[in-house]
Parts: C-alpha cells; structure tokens; sequence
C-alpha cells in the first residue's frame, strides 16, 4: 500500500497515544480519529486505571469524537490505531459507522480485521468499512514488545 504523508503523520500520533498508555502502565495502544483532514478525537488503552473492560484505545477515541461532533455515528472519518482491532471494537467501529480503519501492527491472537477474523466485510454488521493494515508496523509492534518483555520475564 502506498501511505499518504497524512497516513503517516496521523499513525504517528497514534503511537504517541499509545506511549501515553505504556506511561501509565497501560497496554501501548494508540488511536486517533481523523475528519475533513483533522484529528477531532485521540485515547489510548485505558481498562486498568479506568476499571473499564471496554477502555480499549478505539473506543476511548470513538467515544471522544462522538462526543466532540455531538452524534453517535462517524460517517467519512478515519480511525488510526497502533494495534489491529479486537471483535468488540471492531464491533464500534461498525456501530460509529467509521469509513476507514488504518492500523499498524497486526494481532495474530485477537486481530478481528484480517489477522484472526475479517469482521469489516462481515454480514453479521450492519455496515462496511475499508481497512488498511500495516502501517508503520514495526514501530507499533516494537512498542508492544517493548511493554511485555519484562513482564514475561
């Protein structure tokens, strides 16, 4: 995939988010929501200090924009995170009617937008989106691996 600068630009602040989380403890992921060419929204994962199962970066960004735009649906904007979604925020992403996904790092466990799962062409949602994975992958990953080494000893 050719990458815009823009592209690029916008996942850039999404690891920055996501450095954010790791700051806290957090798992390191980042997203940030962009439209009509602006960020209007960015969060990072957050279910520990939140005590919230659904803190995932997506749905903190999500939430965010909806909140900003004042509507609970994201037509046309574009959702940048570090790590390819999971089943529940791929779930979001369909209600908020998100029409791009682009994410950096690919989960082998949990992705739900390829890896695992392809939830964005799924019947089961009620709408469609386009998703471009692997954009600055190895900086996304790294970050991750980064966090957990220590922890897994």
């Amino acid at each position: 995939m050719n990458w815009s600068e823009q592209d690029v630009d916008w996942m850039k602040a999404a690891l920055a988010e996501a450095a954010l989380a790791a700051g806290g403890g957090e798992v390191p992921v980042g997203a940030v929501v962009v439209a009509d060419g602006e960020i209007i929204a960015m969060g990072h994962n957050n279910s520990i200090t939140a005590t919230d199962p659904c803190g995932h970066a997506e749905i903190v960004a999500l939430r965010s924009a909806a909140r900003r735009i004042g509507n609970h649906r994201l037509p046309g904007a574009t959702l940048y995170v570090t790590l390819e979604p999971c089943v529940m925020c791929a779930g979001a992403i369909a209600q908020a009617r998100v029409g791009r996904v682009v994410f950096g790092a690919y989960d082998s466990k949990a992705g739900a937008l390829g890896s695992v799962e392809d939830l964005s062409d799924s019947r089961a949602l009620n709408h469609r989106f386009e998703v471009n994975g692997g954009l600055l992958a190895d900086e996304c990953g790294n970050l991750l691996k980064e966090f957990f080494a220590p922890r897994r000893g």
